[in-house]
Order: structure tokens, then C-alpha cells, then sequence
């Protein structure tokens, strides 16, 4: 595994987790899935490109993991996969960079967008959307649509191995041959881990996602603000009813969320004043839970209080 697990950490995830359950009695064991990065000085994380990727992965972060390696439909976290491949297509010259495409990016992540996520799909891919198509074109379109499955496994990461990040995001959902491609029991859904979630996370936040100058650039779309009047003004802020509202408004934050009627999802990057930084992910599943706002912060609040013991 790319980080390592033991005490304190086990502890301290056990009962975040107990105290969870006791709080919300209808979440059951398995509608939870939870992976806990804690970085140790000297931090090698948000340190604007200071360090490569050989020395990232020889500093193995303390880590917690529950259910981290169950597939889970990400909603809308996904939309970080999508954004590390359209950085690593742009980087090597695949794609060329539009004023529209830079556009889309940023709308995918800030905004979370699913008509932005849908061209930056297909712009990697080189597919759209549309009717049926006959049985030889339409093999050749799942080949390419399949293109970001191939990229990541090529990276060769065991978190990896088991996910799949082929599908656009939707407001009602597929038509055509995009619902063809998802399968008639949507068997070809996009799915992640909260394991893998956090390794990629940790590649953004550790600065060797694609490159320094690029993580940057990724971190930069993921910033949230936690200033009441920012979350007021704006009902798509990404924080409320997740990760970010369990944090004192002194943390820094940055995240991607994921909701829909069965989901509630977070991945969080954060740093506290006089504590260690961490990368938390947590995956909710429910229609009851995704519907609780309250959950995913009080989640939130125990690590950050754990982290404050931690730290000591």
C-alpha cells in the first residue's frame, strides 16, 4: 500500500467510526467506506513542486482505511480523475488547450458541472454523445471512450486495478448510446474506491500529478472557501453538508464533492493551524444518507479533533 497502517491511526479511525454510527443508528457498516491520510514533518505535500515523484512515493504517509477498496458509484468525484487525465493529455500535446476546454476544466471542478465534465470527456476520448450506433462503430467508440481507464492503469497502482472512470456525469441521465455503454443494469457505471481516491488526491496535493507547475494549477480549482458569506452566495459551494463543514473556519481547504440520490461523497485535502496536514475520503451510500447534510461533517469534526491529539 502507498501509505502505512498501525497505531495510533487504527485506533482513533475505529472510534471516529463508532461514534458516526452511533450518531446516525440507519447508517449501516457497509454504507461507509473511509481512507485517512496524516503527512509527518517534514511535509511532503503542498509544497509547490519543492520535491519529485521518486521521493513522494519513498515517504509513505500514516494512513487508516475502512472498506477503502470497495467499488462505489463516485458521483461526482470522479470528476478529479478526469481532471489529472485532461492535464496529462494536455502536457504530453494530445489535446490542444481552447479557451472553451479551460473553461470546461474549471467549471468541471469548481462549479462541478456535468455539461463541462462531458466535453472534457469528449476531448480525452475523442467520442460524443448521441443515437444508437450499429454494432462495428459502436465497438470502436467504447475503445476510445475507454481511453482514461487505459491511462490509469498504465500508472501500474494496486488502488487502481479495480475502478473504472469511463462514464460522463449526469443531471437525468444517459440516452442513446451512452445508456448502452452503462449496461442494462448499469454494470459499466463508473467506480471508485476510497483508497484510490486518496492516492490520486495524494499525487495532486504531493505535486507529481502530471507535473509540479500542473498539480498546482489542479489544487488551484479544488480551493474552497469557508467564509460563510462565500457558502451563502453560492448554493453549489461544495462545502455545506460535507467535509469542509466540520472544519473550523481557520482550516484550509481543498476538496471535490459527490452527490446524487444514492450517494454523498467527499475527498478533502486540509490543513489546520498547529497540526499535521491530511487528505480525508469518505463515501456515504443511501438514499436516506445522501439526503443527511450532517453526516459528512460530523465525520469531519472527530478527525479534526483526532488530528488535534495527534499533533501534540
Amino acid at each position: 500500500m502507498f501509505f502505512q497502517q498501525g497505531e495510533p491511526l487504527q485506533t482513533w479511525g475505529n472510534r471516529i467510526l463508532e461514534a458516526t454510527w452511533q450518531a446516525f443508528p440507519s447508517l449501516a457498516r457497509n454504507q461507509i467506506a473511509l481512507t485517512w491520510l496524516v503527512y509527518d514533518p517534514p511535509y511532503r505535500v503542498n509544497t509547490g513542486g519543492a520535491i519529485t515523484a521518486a521521493e513522494l512515493w519513498q515517504h509513505a504517509p500514516r494512513g487508516y482505511s475502512y472498506r477503502g477498496v470497495e467499488c462505489i458509484y463516485p458521483a461526482s468525484v470522479v470528476k478529479l480523475f478526469y481532471l489529472v487525465a485532461i492535464h496529462e493529455w494536455l502536457e504530453k500535446g494530445m489535446v490542444q488547450s481552447t479557451p472553451e476546454l479551460e473553461r470546461a476544466i474549471a467549471d468541471m471542478i469548481v462549479h462541478s458541472s456535468n455539461d463541462a465534465t462531458g466535453l472534457v470527456l469528449d476531448v480525452l476520448s475523442g467520442t460524443t454523445s448521441g443515437p444508437e450506433l450499429p454494432d462495428e462503430p459502436f465497438e470502436t467508440w467504447k475503445y476510445q471512450r475507454n481511453i482514461v481507464n487505459r491511462y490509469y492503469q498504465s500508472l501500474g497502482w494496486e488502488e487502481l486495478r479495480t475502478i473504472n472512470v469511463n462514464q460522463k456525469t449526469w443531471g437525468d441521465g444517459a440516452y442513446g448510446r451512452e445508456r448502452i455503454f452503462l449496461g442494462e443494469h448499469l454494470e459499466n457505471r463508473n467506480m471508485l474506491t476510497t483508497d484510490a481516491t486518496a492516492r490520486l488526491l495524494h499525487s495532486i496535493v504531493g505535486g507529481i500529478a502530471v507535473s509540479s507547475a500542473r498539480s498546482q494549477a489542479m489544487m488551484a480549482l479544488m480551493r474552497r472557501s469557508l467564509h460563510p458569506a462565500d457558502l451563502a452566495s453560492d448554493p453549489e459551494n461544495q462545502v455545506v453538508g460535507f467535509l469542509g463543514a466540520g472544519l473550523p473556519l481557520t482550516a484550509r481547504l481543498w476538496s471535490k464533492a459527490g452527490l446524487m440520490s444514492q450517494v454523498r461523497h467527499d475527498a478533502a485535502y486540509i490543513e489546520l493551524p498547529d497540526t499535521h496536514p491530511y487528505i480525508l475520503v469518505a463515501f456515504t451510500q443511501g438514499a436516506e444518507h445522501s439526503r443527511n447534510e450532517a453526516i459528512l461533517p460530523f465525520i469531519s469534526q472527530q478527525v479534526v479533533m483526532a488530528m488535534q491529539a495527534i499533533s501534540q
